[in-house]
């Protein structure tokens, strides 16, 4: 069980795949927002069930609903990726008619530690890709995330290749956007970084991102450029994800469009304002060196928040520590 948010079921992907190669004989049953369907569409031994959060399944009475439904799936053992009060409730449910169940540890004392302004203990945390596999670990299926198999490129359909065109080598997607301004790359940096990428008419530059304001804005950036391309709000979030499958690399905040490109197998640029990699949210199976930071030495606070919901008076601008030529230099380098 995992509710939200996009990135974060985006992270139990690769996990997944990783146990049914490892346990073919086993069944999975994912509960998740109906919206997060497609991201498991394809993995074999895997049912997905839709949490009907407005409805069915809403409320404490609501809990007892999804229970019931997912008991009669015969359900031997509940793995809780959530950790939250919904999926606290029916793992104990689970656990109070007899069944195994598990629950992922978020590791927040240590995450508290790693963004606290004063003594902070900065090192790498576990993964939360560690964290998710510890779960199906403590209920008796250890799995290795080593080696990992993703899918093959979708065949992008006729809809698909007259938005973004065929004459290309290289395919780079661009996601600038965040839940929280404190995870944002200033546009008017990021607007060079795309100005300089689509010097090379051999790549098409595609933007990423969501919602009237952003679709705007996404628009004014693609304007100037017949090789870069504004797919927001263009094709279904279905159709996103068979084009995502297809890029070269995603230049992507720490947000959820890095997390679904990596769960794809695609090279993934990250870059961090508020938050860093340590925390444990670098995307799947990327280097370390492909997360580029703000700098500690001007902003020594850093990382601030594991989430990027907190303002820190001052750091409004300590991403604009990260250059957009370190940034160009990154992609072209990945490319290549």
């Amino acid at each position: 069980m995992r509710l939200s948010a996009m990135g974060d079921v985006a992270m139990t992907v690769p996990v997944l795949r990783a146990f049914v190669k490892q346990y073919p004989e086993v069944k999975l049953t994912v509960v998740s927002r109906p919206f997060f369907k497609p991201f498991f569409e394809g993995i074999p031994n895997l049912d997905f069930f839709a949490f009907d959060e407005k409805e069915r399944h809403k409320g404490f009475f609501g809990l007892l609903r999804l229970f019931k439904d997912l008991k009669k799936l015969d359900i031997d053992a509940f793995a809780d990726l959530h950790n939250v009060l919904r999926s606290k409730v029916v793992s104990l449910l689970f656990a109070l008619s007899g069944k195994k169940r598990a629950t992922v540890d978020k590791g927040r004392e240590g995450k508290k530690e790693l963004t606290r302004p004063e003594n902070k203990i900065f090192k790498q945390l576990p993964t939360m890709f560690e964290r998710h596999a510890k779960v199906f670990e403590e209920l008796g299926f250890p799995i290795n995330l080593n080696n990992p198999e993703f899918p093959k490129k979708a065949v992008l359909s006729a809809e698909i290749t007259d938005l973004v065109g065929e004459n290309y080598q290289k395919l780079i997607g661009i996601a600038p956007f965040a839940q929280y301004d404190s995870k944002v790359y200033p546009l008017d940096l990021m607007q060079k970084v795309i100005e300089k990428l689509a010097e090379n008419k051999d790549q098409t530059i595609l933007l990423f991102g969501g919602g009237k304001k952003e679709i705007e804005i996404l628009d004014s950036l693609s304007q100037p450029f017949k090789n870069v391309i504004n797919v927001a709000g263009k094709i279904k979030f279905q159709q996103e994800l068979k084009l995502i499958s297809n890029l070269d690399i995603m230049l992507s905040m720490d947000s959820g469009n890095a997390h679904i490109a990596a769960m794809l197998g695609v090279k993934v640029v990250t870059l961090w304002g508020a938050t860093h990699p340590y925390a444990g949210f670098l995307p799947f199976n990327q280097s370390i060196e492909n997360a580029l930071t703000s700098d500690r030495n001007q902003y020594p606070k850093l990382p601030t928040s594991v989430y990027g919901n907190k303002v820190v008076e001052g750091y409004e601008d300590a991403m604009r520590t990260i250059l957009p030529k370190k940034i160009i230099d990154k992609v072209v380098e990945q490319l290549s």
